[in-house]
């Protein structure tokens, strides 16, 4: 019976061991040469053995990864999760495992990442795959090892984490360029132990006069080696050349302009492979590879890159906003019968006024993302926010320039009918036309939300987008639609110059000083809007001239600022105007003496 007991114990044995070796989970195969294990179609998660190294999920039907789902994995280093239906990633879902690689992309339904779900992770991971997801953030734990980050066509990613949580990342390939703008400022961060490797190096390389490369490299070794030492306690190698380190003065003191690396925490310890070719400027002074690149239309800067723009953009928008707000007010509260002047006018301070908003609104913007403008790129460029400011300036823009195109064309009107009284623009006709114009300017601002073109492009949220035709289209009849009104008003004023010379015409004195007033109003607006004109179809044409940066004090600066010069050169400095603002302040029970006394 004892060979028999013999046999069946070794039987046993094998069966077991058999057994525990090359266990293998329902619908999976598992191959234990390279310990992988490829899992088709399942329902839930399967229980993994303990050797497993990689894991490969297609086709699942899992909706999240549970809690402890990789639990007490420690040879698990790579994860393929890629192409399943999971929607959700939960805290500690990879708890226990020793992750190199984490592949989650094209999980199109993926939408939440729990801020803890690498919390727990022995190691790991270096490498992190989120393209072509839902992702609307990541989490800032668990992040530290990370090495590649790719997230690319992830379009619900609008904002990183704080750059300390990714103190190791090399490689990024993202889908917006002002992650990476970001990314650029992330310095390499370091440990207590790192840090003092490296600024002993400094300091040491500086001492040495380099009688060979052999000797430098042991000099700093060991000098390094004694002060990791005395810092963390750790016993001294025995060493026979002692006698000779003595022979040597250690630097003890760095010089004042001496740089020191950042510090992220203590108690690390330095491994044996560290390389202090880490400790290079080339290493510290830029971040990690980044893609895409920040592109001529978003560049690594604020909304106001400059300073003095900076403050004039709201000088600006206070001024224009305050003095057409006054002109508005003086109008609306004016007992005297509503003329087509007066009419006109109403429009053209609001235009100016919506072109003030505009203004107050990305001034806002800059200073409330000043420094940090690569946190929010993303989530103001494709927020209504600047959907609204872009249409608030493509609007105020056309609306102002079709309102002093018709001013001008009125002017001329009744100059060139002074003699045909039954032919002057009544109330009626004007209304009509404002009517039109409202609709033509609404329609030019509302077509880049429709996607003909959009106010995605740049921080300022204007239409400058040409990469298609019909968004170059787009671009270039905004501009020419400017260049004929131009046309028009210079047609005007110089008929009505020849006019008012002309004695066969009974033109008033009135009529002449207003002509000339109105001539000087338009031409100084348009030239204004000549550089932009001129600029905006070479960039139209794939030929820019200037930088964003530079376009930026045209847009912001140059092109509104007749908004600001509008209100006084047709009401604010007029005689009738200062009698309108009298009547009212009589009205109110303040000056009527004074109101009664002013020439009418």
């Amino acid at each position: 019976m004892e060979p028999n007991l013999k046999l069946s114990f070794c039987i046993f044995i094998i069966v077991r061991l058999t057994f525990s070796l090359d266990y293998c989970p329902l619908h999976c195969q598992c191959d234990w040469h390279i310990n992988s294990v490829s899992c088709v179609g399942v329902e839930v998660l399967p229980i993994f053995h303990s050797r497993t190294q990689e894991v490969w999920l297609v086709g699942t039907k899992l909706s999240f990864i549970p809690l402890n789902a990789f639990a007490n994995l420690a040879n698990l280093s790579r994860i393929m999760l890629n192409g399943n239906g999971v929607r959700e990633i939960q805290r500690f879902a990879f708890n226990g495992s020793r992750l190199e690689e984490v592949y989650l992309n094209k999980n199109v339904d993926l939408e939440h990442i729990d801020e803890f779900a690498f919390h727990g992770v022995i190691r790991g991971p270096t490498h992190l795959d989120l393209s072509e997801t839902k992702v609307q953030s990541l989490p800032s734990i668990g992040m530290e090892s990370i090495e590649r980050l790719q997230a690319k066509r992830t379009w619900a990613l609008k904002a990183l984490p704080s750059l300390s949580a990714f103190p190791h990342l090399q490689n990024a390939e993202l889908t917006f360029s002002s992650h990476c703008c970001g990314l650029k400022m992330l310095n390499r961060w370091r440990g207590h132990s790192e840090a003092v490797v490296c600024n002993l190096t400094r300091a040491s390389s500086g001492k040495l006069q380099e009688p060979s490369a052999s000797f430098s490299q042991w000099y700093l070794g060991n000098k390094i080696s004694q002060h990791v030492q005395d810092i963390f306690g750790l016993p001294a190698a025995d060493n026979e050349d002692d006698d000779l380190n003595n022979t040597l003065i250690c630097p003890t003191k760095l010089s004042q302009n001496q740089v020191f690396f950042p510090v992220d925490s203590s108690g690390e310890h330095l491994g044996e492979d560290f390389d202090l070719a880490l400790c290079n400027e080339m290493y510290t002074d830029y971040g990690p590879l980044c893609t895409p690149v920040p592109d001529a239309l978003n560049p690594c800067e604020d909304v106001m890159s400059q300073g003095f723009l900076r403050v004039l953009v709201w000088v600006v928008s206070l001024f224009a906003i305050s003095a057409n707000l006054l002109v508005l007010v003086i109008l609306l509260t004016c007992q005297q019968k509503l003329s087509v002047t007066r009419f006109l006018i109403g429009h053209l301070a609001f235009a100016d006024g919506c072109m003030g908003m505009y203004l107050l609104l990305i001034s806002s913007v800059d200073l409330y993302t000043r420094s940090r403008y690569y946190q929010f790129a993303i989530t103001w460029q494709t927020g209504s926010g600047c959907n609204l400011a872009g249409m608030l300036s493509v609007f105020a823009s056309e609306l102002s320039v079709y309102t002093l195109t018709l001013i001008s064309l009125q002017r001329w009107h009744v100059i060139f009918n002074a003699m045909r009284p039954n032919k002057k623009m009544r109330l009626r006709h004007a209304a009509v036309l404002m009517l039109f114009g409202w609709v033509l300017c609404v329609t030019i601002a509302l077509l880049p939300v429709l996607g003909i073109n959009t106010y995605e492009r740049v921080s300022i949220c204007l239409p400058m987008d040409t990469d298609t035709t019909v968004a170059q289209a787009y671009v270039i009849s905004v501009l020419m639609i400017n260049v004929i009104a131009f046309t028009v008003v210079c047609f005007c004023y110089l008929h009505i110059y020849c006019m008012v010379h002309n004695p066969q015409y009974d033109s008033s004195r009135y009529d002449t000083s207003m002509a000339k007033r109105m001539a000087l109003l338009n031409f100084t607006n348009f030239l204004c809007l000549a550089p932009i004109c001129f600029y905006g179809l070479c960039a139209a044409f794939h030929q820019p001239l200037m930088t964003i940066t530079d376009s930026k004090v045209l847009l912001v600066l140059f092109y509104p600022l007749n908004s600001c010069v509008h209100p006084f050169f047709y009401a604010i400095l007029t005689k009738g105007f200062h009698r309108d603002i009298m009547m009212l302040l009589s009205r109110m029970g303040l000056c009527r003496r004074q109101a009664i006394l002013y020439p009418s």
